[in-house]
Order: structure tokens, then sequence, then C-alpha cells
């Protein structure tokens, strides 16, 4: 139906169904009043549904269309695994609350049509009700297997998701219990009966190596294979660079070049140069040239958009691009010719960049170096690693000489560091974690941090000006409410922030986390402020970044694992080459809006993923530590209990009912749990001694009690 005839047709059905005359008719009584046959029907059911996903009209469980509810709203519903539930909606900046017996058979992520039945007073957050379910958000769900008798259900490994599936016998597809499955909805079930479905898949059983990490990459529908035509376009791509691929390009061969990673990297996408001229510095921040093999609208690209980013969990990565690319010819690997994206900086003594070129680059890296190497160079001077890379020894010292000068700047500004404690999980053969520790985030670790951010900012400011289409890295202001609440809960530990005209400075908060740092509150208050911040996302306006006090910011470094880099690359590139005429420009523009949402969810999915597992693997490991001792630090308190976080990053809770020696109620005004009758207390930050009690894999909880003195 063509796109007019089909909005005038919603114009029509909406003035008929909203009319004081209308009463509630059937599609062929609806049909009869418009004359349309009995053959275009399904047209007309088109339009119909389409007034019923915007929450115009409603449809009566007699499939009679009537009036939409006039409080009723259109959001997409999450659920908490206490069974109660939320509702966003598109332009409205607080949640709408849906207590347990309003969520009906709502799931996750599904489209709802909500009443509103108690509006917000105070504190309280507006109440609804869910009327409709849209349109369903999720279809397929991962768990475990239990077979009883004749049929079975399965237990999903979503804890939002909060009622069993049950399954019919000869919809098991063969499972038994403790098999993990991928379960398609066949019913969403109600108030008489349970959701129900059939198993589609068997990832292996729950005891087998792999079939955890599996089970989060199923549940959050990460695709692990490349399609065939993908994989048929990467095996033409040649393995090293042609001579047509030369043309054109500023040669850096001869520049001392070396790439700083991880030790068990293997997709090197930036290599840095750098030199002191007089009192600048020249620093050179390559990047490699990924859109010269993934061109667009070609197989390479369309799955590239559809992955988002590579995802790192504990155990593997799911690449965004094959690994003959992310490994091969776009990897940025010592002694061999590569093709880069430059970003050449001039910047003076006080870290501000006075000057910069963008080029398309030929590089050859000398040397493929690792944090650990390079930071017993610049802090430890080790005698051995010097002499090792005793060539380039003065670069290394160089860069940390620059990289000083862009922090001090960075900080002077107002850049906010949330330094927090990230978890390195050493996994054996099996998959078992051996050994879980904090990670080292060193003085190299940081040089190419400032590095990377530099650029990225550059970047971002020079196409900010040019107004071209692009994608920007935004971190915007956050809201003035929460960020009155987080002055109100600090004031309780003597901490204040500023605010002006209803807004507040990153810098004020950079103050608060220096002020902070090293107190019993560190912790808890560190991720609060992290909490009431937005979180950043992808946009095609040049928001800035709070976080960083930045006006100006992209992700320019990073084609080969995030998608928004490549897209940016590719509008780069055709503007050096003077090809970025009106008709091009268009097209971004068209494009853009739609890659930069995609990207901001495909990232959030990766991040999820990422922390399920690790939080998997540290239940995990905690499994054959139950009934050890290890002396912890309280990092949270609630009414249920103390959370304690161990030196190895590992956090259990204590129960509040495993407080033996007394009664403990929570104190809010003082966040502390105290003892009613002994005046005990616990407080923040305090180091304690706890007692493993139980690991639960498939609840991901780890349980401590007090450990006697």
């Amino acid at each position: 139906m063509e796109k007019e005839i089909f909005e005038n047709r919603k114009k029509i059905l909406l003035d008929i169904i909203n009319s004081e005359l209308y009463v509630p008719m059937k599609i062929k009584e609806l049909a009869i009043i418009l004359d349309i046959s009995k053959e275009n029907r399904s047209e007309l059911e088109q339009v119909l549904n389409q007034l019923i996903a915007e929450g115009k009209i409603s449809r009566t469980k007699k499939n009679k269309y009537v009036k939409a509810d006039v409080n009723a709203l259109i959001g997409i519903f999450e659920s908490n695994r206490k069974g109660f539930g939320f509702v966003k909606v598109e332009g409205q900046e607080q949640d709408i609350f849906v207590p347990e017996n309003a969520v009906g058979n709502a799931f996750p992520q599904d489209k709802v049509q909500v009443a509103v039945i108690q509006e917000a007073t105070g504190d309280r957050r507006c109440e609804g009700k869910i009327l409709k379910v849209l349109e369903r958000g999720v279809t397929e769900i991962v768990g475990t297997y239990q077979k009883s008798k004749s049929f079975g259900f399965v237990i999903p490994d979503n804890a939002r998701i909060t009622r069993d599936i049950f399954i019919p016998g000869e919809k098991s597809n063969g499972a038994v219990t403790g098999h993990k499955v991928v379960v398609r909805l066949t019913d969403y079930g109600g108030s008489n009966h349970k959701p129900e479905g059939k198993v589609i898949e068997i990832i292996g059983h729950i005891n087998d190596p792999g079939t955890d990490i599996m089970s989060i990459i199923k549940g959050y529908g990460l695709p692990v294979e490349f399609p065939v035509e993908v994989m048929n376009q990467t095996e033409h791509i040649q393995n090293d660079i042609s001579t047509e691929d030369l043309a054109g390009r500023m040669d850096i061969r001869s520049w001392q070049t070396v790439t700083i990673d991880g030790e068990d990297a293997k997709d090197l996408d930036d290599a840095i140069t750098i030199r002191k001229e007089n009192d600048k510095y020249i620093l050179g921040v390559h990047i490699a040239d990924v859109t010269n093999y993934v061109t667009e609208g070609s197989a390479l690209d369309k799955e590239a958009i559809k992955r988002g980013t590579s995802v790192y969990l504990v155990d593997r990565v799911i690449p965004m691009l094959p690994h003959k690319l992310s490994n091969g010819i776009c990897s940025l690997n010592a002694g061999e010719d590569r093709l880069a994206l430059s970003c050449i900086m001039e910047i003076d003594s006080k870290g501000a960049v006075i000057g910069h070129k963008i080029a398309e680059t030929v590089i050859n890296v000398d040397r493929r170096m690792t944090y650990t190497s390079v930071n017993k160079i610049v802090e430890e001077r080790d005698p051995e690693e010097m002499k090792e890379y005793e060539q380039l020894v003065p670069m290394f010292h160089l860069m940390k000489e620059t990289a000083d000068i862009l922090r001090k700047r960075r900080h002077n500004r107002g850049s906010i560091d949330f330094d927090f404690p990230e978890s390195k999980i050493i996994l054996n053969e099996k998959g078992k974690p051996i050994d879980i520790k904090p990670y080292d985030r060193n003085s190299a670790t940081k040089i190419i941090e400032d590095f990377m951010l530099l650029a990225n900012e550059t970047i971002a400011e020079d196409y900010f000006w040019q107004e071209l289409p692009f994608v920007y890295r935004s971190h915007e202001n956050p809201d003035n409410e929460k960020m009155l609440k987080l002055g109100t809960f600090i004031n309780n530990f003597g901490y204040s922030i500023k605010m002006t005209q209803d807004e507040i400075h990153p810098k004020e908060l950079q103050k608060l986390i220096e002020k902070i740092e090293g107190t019993p509150e560190e912790l808890l208050i560190s991720r609060l402020t992290l909490r009431s911040m937005k979180q950043a996302r992808y946009t095609v306006t040049g928001n800035g970044h709070f976080g960083l006090a930045a006006k100006y910011y992209c992700h320019f470094t990073s084609p080969i694992r995030r998608y928004p880099d490549l897209q940016i690359h590719r509008i780069i590139k055709e503007n050096l080459r003077g090809k970025l005429n009106e008709k091009r420009i268009s097209h971004y523009n068209t494009i853009l809006p739609n890659i930069a949402e995609r990207s901001s969810v495909t990232e959030r999915r990766a991040e999820e993923a990422e922390r399920d597992t690790i939080k998997l693997k540290k239940v995990e490991y905690m499994e054959d530590k139950v009934g050890n001792e290890y002396e912890g630090v309280i990092s949270g308190i609630t009414n249920y209990g103390l959370y304690v976080e161990l030196a190895n990053t590992i956090e259990g809770m204590i129960h509040v009912t495993s407080l033996k020696d007394d009664y403990y109620f929570y104190d809010e005004e003082r966040y502390e749990m105290i003892g009613e009758n002994t005046n005990k207390s616990y407080k923040l930050g305090e180091k304690i001694k706890i007692r493993v009690t139980a690991a639960d894999r498939l609840l991901r909880t780890i349980d401590f009690e007090l450990a006697e003195e």
C-alpha cells in the first residue's frame, strides 16, 4: 500500500473509532463501512495494527476495535527479579513504576501500553498498570532444563524473567535435567497458566566446559559465526598491501614507530610516533585503515554494523571483523607495511594542540611493545628491559613526559578519572577460573589512554567546525535531580558539591573523587557518583563529553573493534579525497542517526555480556572456597545485609539474618548496620574477616558470614 493511501486510511479510521456515535466493531464491519473488499482486508489490518502500535486505538479480547485509554502511554517494559518493573516512555524523564500485580504477562523489553493509575508525589514515582503488550521484545530464552515426568520446565538464566517456562514433553528436543537450552516462546502465559515454549537448541550440560559462557552468548543474542558471504569476501582480501594501495598516501615508514598493547592482544589497531622539535612535541597517532578493506554496503560492512563492536568475554573474543582482517592485514604488526589513517599533532609545553594534520599514510612498526615492558622502562628503569629496547628508550621517556603534560591539562579543566579496580580472571584449559586479581593499570596503559583521548578530541573538533556529517561520542550533563540527590547523600559524610543555575561542572565531581580517595566511603561514593551521571552514547551532534570535560569528542582510534570508528574513518577519507559532495553528505545525514543509535545499543549489549561472564567466573572461582576465611572491606550496606569486597575484587553478601549476636537494623541516615541491644555497628570501609558460606552459579550470588576474630 502506498504511504499516502496508508496515512489517509489511518486518519479516516481514527476519526471513525474516536467518533461519539461509534460502537466497537470487528475488522469485517469496518471493511464494510470503508467499502474495502475481502481480498484487501489484510491491508486494512496493517493500518489497524499500526494504530494499535502507536497507542491510538485498542483491540478487545473479542477482536473489536475501540478507543485507546486516554491515560495510556506507550513504552518499553523492564522487569526486576523481585517481580515488579518499570516502563520507560520516550521523552518522559522518569520511568513508570509497575507493581508485581499489574505486570500481567509482560516480559523484559516488551513494548507495552501502560495506564497511569497513580501520579508521582514527592519522592514516589508515577505508578502504572500494563494494559496490553504491543510488541514482544523477547522471543527466545536461555535457561536450565528440569525434567518432570511427562513434561519439563526451564528456569531462565535472566533473573528478571521471574516465571519458569513450561515445556510439553514432545517439545523438549531430547533435553535432560541439567541441560542448558534455548527455548522459543509459544505462549507468554497469563494469570492462570505459565509461559510455554519449545526447546530449539541444546547448548550443553551445565557442567560441560564452555557451556556457561556459551549460554550467556546465546542469551544476549551475540552472533558468533560469520555468514558464508562474509567469509567469502574475506578470503578474497590480499594478505599484503599492493602498489595501488600506496597511491596518494603519506609515506612515514621511516618514522620510529611502536605499538603498545597487552601481552595477549592480537588486533593491534593503533601505533605511536613521537619526537620533540624545540619546545614542541610532534605526536602521531596512527590507526589501522580498516575501511580500505571493509567497503560500504559490502557483506563485511553489513555484518560489522550488525555486531557493532567486538565483545571481550573472560575466555574468548567475539570479533566485529573476521580474524583474517583483525589479526592480519588490519593489525599493525611489527616489520610489516600497513595502511593507516593518521592524526599528527603539534603540542605545546602546556599540552595544547596548536596544529594538526590528518592523512592517509603507510607505516611500518619497529617493535611490538607490551604495557609491562614499557612500564619497566619508564617507571622501574629496569636495566635488562632498557638494554633490550635501547634504541627506543628515549622515545618512551618522551612519551611519558608528553602524557604527563596532557594528563595535567585534562585534570585542570575538570576531567573525572574513576579508577575502579577491574578484574583479571585467569582460566585453565578447561575454562575454570584458577586466579582472580585486580587488573594492573600502570604508566604505560595511561600513556596510551592519554594519546588516544587527544586524537579523539582533535578529530572531533576538526569535523565539528567543518559542519560535516559525523558520529560523536557524547556524554551529556547529568540530570539536576540526580545531582541534588547525590549532594544530599554525600552531605551525610561531610562532603558537598556546588551547583550553579542548577548545573554542575565536572570539576566539582573531580574534586569530590579526590577528596574521598583513601577514605572508607570511597568505593560507595565513587559508584553512586558514576550512577548519577548519564551513560555515554553515540550521536550525530557534538554535545561534548561531560566526564572528560571535553567540548568535542568522538571514537576514532579502534575501527577494528568499534563500528562508529570505522564509519567516521570512511567520512574522513572521502573528505580528504575531495569526494564528500552534496549527494554523499545527504547520504550520511540519512544513515548516521540509525548507525549511532544501533552502535549505542550493541555497545550496551556487549558490556552487559562481559559483566555477566565476569560475575559467573567469580562465583565459580568461589565454589571450592566455601569455608575459607578472608579479610575484606564493607563496600555497601542495605536493609538485607552487608556487601563485602575482597582484595581480589570479588564481592559477596553477609545477610542480616546471619548476624546472630543481635537484631540488626539499617540506619539510613548514618549508613550503618546497628545492633538493637548491643549498639554494635558496621560501617562502610570497615575491614572485617569473613567466611565463605555459599556460591550459587545459577543465581550468580556469593554469600559470606562473619568469621570469629
